[in-house]
């Protein structure tokens, strides 16, 4: 199949991505897809007369990609892009991606989960892989995504949304519940995400978050063991337990050498394993999900599971926790990316 994956963008998370996408792309390319790598801002200026010999480019287009202990610079990513075009789509992104059989989402965060891009490529007919563009959307926007699990019943930590300017974040420290996070709705990979352990650090929380744009939770902070599961097609895989080297698990954690401690599977009693995989299933179906997605808990000391939030498209590098779970059950990286195209091929799309 001749396959265009989309990754980098604009996001916060656009290292990440392109990481992901740089797996993907040579994981397919290995499996004898005709596989390239396009970035969703910075796109491709040139292409040749016959855009259809790009699927046979050497090593699929893809860069060097890795991951750095802080986010990437967007303002520096808008200025290199030779057109400075405010698009979200990079020149001739979109008509490389009419040209394929299917486009593999390796994007996340805004402009990637958000649900636009899987919009713009169902109003075009091309196909893509993971959830429609609504249930992608509600996924994001974690403020969304709580009320569906409040509605549908999917444990999730006390919430409610934050409207206040720096300048009244003093006095909200003051009041607000502790413990607790501050967040951004639309954040990912630990980004926009706070854990204060005194009202000093919440002030300062509330000031830093309002950078990262959007609404804001504030969300009771539920103590016990971090666990991940992933759901692919229309099952649960088995679950990761993270333990942070730090205090926190941020987004040099997640990403770097030594920054956790992870084990799949979790060490878990057999009930305690059924019920995460259970809890996964059941906020992947409220939120209307497709394909495959992870879903974030926590596993408090009484027992009890609680969801943090539901990733429509997790990170696929080939350490992130969907490979090593799948990994787990005997799925390679590679049988994984062409089992997520079958899953995703062909499916009818009504959201």
């Amino acid at each position: 199949m001749k396959i265009v994956v989309l990754a980098g963008g604009l996001s916060t998370e656009r290292a990440v991505s392109l990481v992901t996408g740089t797996g993907i792309c040579r994981a397919l390319r290995e499996r004898g897809h005709q596989a390239i790598l396009v970035d969703l801002f910075l796109g491709l200026e040139d292409i040749p007369e016959n855009p259809d010999s790009l699927f046979d480019a050497a090593d699929g287009l893809c860069p060097d990609a890795k991951i750095e202990t802080v986010a990437p610079d967007l303002e520096a990513v808008r200025r290199s892009r030779k057109d400075q075009s405010p698009r979200v789509f990079g020149p001739n992104v979109l008509e490389l991606c009419q040209r394929a059989d299917i486009v593999f989402l390796g994007l996340h965060g805004q402009d990637g989960e958000d649900g636009r891009v899987q919009a713009a490529l169902e109003l075009l007919g091309v196909p893509y892989t993971g959830s429609g563009y609504l249930s992608s959307g509600i996924a994001m926007d974690k403020a969304v995504s709580k009320r569906i699990m409040d509605a549908c019943g999917v444990p999730t930590p006390k919430w409610k949304t934050l409207d206040y300017t720096a300048a009244q974040a003093p006095e909200l420290a003051r009041v607000l519940p502790m413990p607790c996070v501050i967040k951004t709705t639309t954040g990912g990979s630990s980004l926009g995400v706070y854990l204060p352990e005194n009202r000093e650090e919440l002030e300062e929380a509330l000031v830093n978050v309002l950078d990262f744009g959007g609404k804001i939770i504030c969300e009771e902070r539920i103590f016990g063991r971090e666990l991940t599961v992933a759901v692919l097609g229309d099952r649960a895989l088995p679950a990761v337990e993270t333990v942070p080297a730090g205090k926190d698990f941020d987004y040099a954690a997640k990403y770097q050498k030594g920054g956790a401690a992870e084990t799949c599977p979790a060490h878990l009693t057999a009930a305690e394993a059924k019920a995460a995989g259970e809890l996964a299933l059941q906020a992947h179906r409220a939120l209307g999900l497709a394909v495959y997605s992870r879903t974030d808990m926590i596993l408090d000391s009484s027992g009890t599971l609680w969801c943090l939030e539901v990733n429509s498209l997790p990170g696929m590098t080939p350490t992130s926790f969907v490979p090593q779970e799948a990994a787990a059950i005997g799925m390679s990286y590679g049988e994984l990316c062409e089992e997520i195209v079958r899953l995703s091929y062909g499916l009818k799309r009504r959201n």
